[in-house]
């Protein structure tokens, strides 16, 4: 879990550390050879000790503090900072990251070979579990968002078949879902995942000619149902209209033509042609 390491202004530091070798070189100056001596030594010393404890904070970046391999605290404070001497440092940016997974070849849930990609939005949350959790966080969060990803294309299909099924093209719930898991997924490593998008979708090219013909089918299917359902219910008004204003009386067998002709022209994919009869209705 991260802490907060001490810490004290690093100017404040430099300006004391100034000041005590201005007083030791007046020391020296003032005295002896063996005062000269001490005094060097002490400077020496002074700079060994309180400059190891200096360290630069770039701003939206964290510096991990640890003293002999134990985790003392992280300071993200931006400038220059003096922590406790003798103590390393490993830098951790807190900037928002982006990471675009390769394209990924997998089958989706009707097993079906797909392309997919996605972009990961991350940012560290946590230093100490960033550094200490996992060996590398970054190389963490790619192959979790990859595994993630394949998850996610074998859950769902490419298209959805019914209304309730959510397929891989449902921008949105697809979105959502993998960024929900992605967040389960990185907890361990200290780094909040604030989004995750499909990037890249498509059949894989050995079916990719396949599928579109299906996805023709299925839109000219769909059409044509709509074009049906809307020439019934013009058939229908045209016979309701006659009967109630009374230009014709026609019998059953002259009403199923006359739906007939109507389907026709309606459902047809080509312009009709129309035959005038000049002789009777009934010849």
């Amino acid at each position: 879990m991260e802490r907060r390491a001490f810490r004290i202004n690093g100017f404040a530091v430099l300006l004391g550390l100034l000041v005590l070798l201005a007083v030791l070189a007046w020391i020296a100056l003032t005295g002896g050879q063996v005062t000269m001596i001490a005094a060097a030594v002490v400077a020496a010393l002074l700079l060994v000790v309180v400059g190891s404890g200096f360290v630069v904070v770039n701003p939206n970046e964290a510096q991990v503090v640890q003293f002999l391999g134990r985790y003392v605290g992280s300071v993200n404070d931006a400038g220059l900072q003096w922590v406790l001497p003798f103590t390393s440092k490993r830098r951790i940016t807190l900037r928002v990251r982006n990471f675009e997974t390769a394209k990924l070849k997998v089958n989706d849930a009707d097993g079906s070979p797909v392309e997919i990609a996605a972009v990961v939005v991350y940012r560290v949350t946590d230093t100490a579990k960033a550094a200490f959790s996992v060996d590398d966080y970054e190389e963490y969060i790619a192959i979790q968002s990859e595994a993630a990803v394949r998850h996610l294309a074998t859950s769902h299909p490419y298209d959805s078949h019914e209304d309730s099924n959510t397929s891989l093209r449902d921008g949105a719930e697809v979105a959502a879902e993998l960024t929900t898991e992605l967040v389960d997924r990185t907890e361990l490593a200290g780094v909040e995942v604030l989004e995750a998008r499909i990037t890249h979708l498509a059949y894989a090219p050995e079916i990719a000619q396949a599928m579109l013909v299906r996805q023709q089918a299925a839109q000219v299917v769909a059409a044509r149902t709509h074009i049906v359902s809307g020439a019934v219910g013009m058939v229908q008004l045209a016979l309701n209209r006659l009967a109630e204003e009374g230009v014709v009386e026609l019998d059953e067998e002259r009403k199923a033509q006359m739906v007939s002709n109507l389907l026709v022209v309606l459902c047809g994919d080509r312009a009709t042609q129309p035959v005038v009869n000049a002789g009777s209705l009934y010849a």
